[in-house]
């Protein structure tokens, strides 16, 4: 009985809970071997009867999980070599024609809002997303990460005025799917062409080029600024790469993306912020270890 209890929170929790910890970690494998955890805590505790609000206490403990997993990892963070990116969320094809996946994917954020949460302190990032996309009162949240409500409400604001201050959230990824799927797909198609004025067309003036190869991966250690620069470094990156490339374009965290293959291998993923029907910020993720989960 507990067994298939266990197994009915975890369908209807998972999705809510993985989305947590993957916007605290910014890791797909890490927030699933949580999640994992805290029903498996659950299961253990044998706790059915006694806990009264499931959602708070599974909300709770992968929490509390994620960080103690940020602040055990965080000298390996800090001695990370050359820019970070988050783990990118790709969607197979399978996610993309079933509502409830498809659904759970636009509800997943960018890699630029991802990048932005993790400018924030650990515990801001918890009350922040406990307050912004869970909805908790204060009170609850305070029951959580163990502060006062007080404390959580003045936590929440002084988050919530950092990330505005950078750029508005709520208005980062408000765009037209399909016209960020063209946008995409032609700038894919000069990418292959080799052509770097055709490129720079569907690049901000000012875009920025940002590439994660956890140095097992050579890559542009600093973030690359310019349409010009961009899309010479580019083009002379994809001239030297095997022709036997194949790659599909997806959802990449919820928005239209690239997911690049060499001999059936995922070689890279590549994520876009879109502005003003151009592309603002590429994301190279090359790590092969933040890309094991892709196929």
């Amino acid at each position: 009985m507990e067994n298939l209890k266990t197994e009915q929170f975890y369908t209807e929790y998972k999705p809510l809970l993985f989305s947590l910890a993957y916007r605290m970690l910014g890791s797909v494998v890490d927030a699933e071997d949580i999640v994992q955890e805290a029903f498996l805590t659950l299961y253990k505790s044998g706790g059915f009867d006694y806990i009264q609000n499931m959602k708070a206490y599974l909300c709770k403990i992968v929490t509390n999980r994620c960080l103690d997993l940020l602040r055990s990892t965080r000298k390996q963070r800090e001695d990370y070599f050359g820019t970070w990116l988050p783990e990118p969320l790709v969607a197979t094809a399978n996610e993309i024609t079933d509502p409830m996946q498809s659904y759970l994917q636009k509800e997943l954020v960018s890699t630029a809002y991802l990048l932005l949460l993790q400018q924030l302190s650990y515990v801001e990032r918890a009350v922040f997303l406990l307050r912004e996309v869970m909805q908790y009162d204060y009170e609850e949240i305070a029951d959580i990460v163990g502060k006062s409500s007080v404390n959580c409400r003045q936590i929440f604001h002084r988050a919530k005025r950092s990330l505005h201050v950078k750029n508005d959230p709520d208005q980062m990824d408000h765009i037209d799917q399909e016209k960020a799927t063209n946008l995409v797909e032609q700038f894919m198609h000069a990418l292959a062409s080799g052509d770097a004025v055709q490129i720079m067309k569907f690049l901000s003036v000012d875009a920025v080029l940002m590439t994660d190869g956890g140095g097992k991966v050579k890559t542009i250690p600093q973030p690359l600024h310019g349409h010009i620069r961009i899309a010479r470094s580019m083009t002379g990156y994809w001239k030297m790469l095997p022709r036997n490339l194949t790659y599909r374009i997806t959802m990449v965290n919820g928005l239209p993306g690239i997911v690049v293959y060499m001999d059936e291998k995922t070689l890279t993923v590549i994520s876009f912020h879109i502005l003003d029907d151009h592309i603002a910020h590429l994301y190279f993720a090359v790590n092969p270890d933040k890309l094991r989960h892709i196929y």
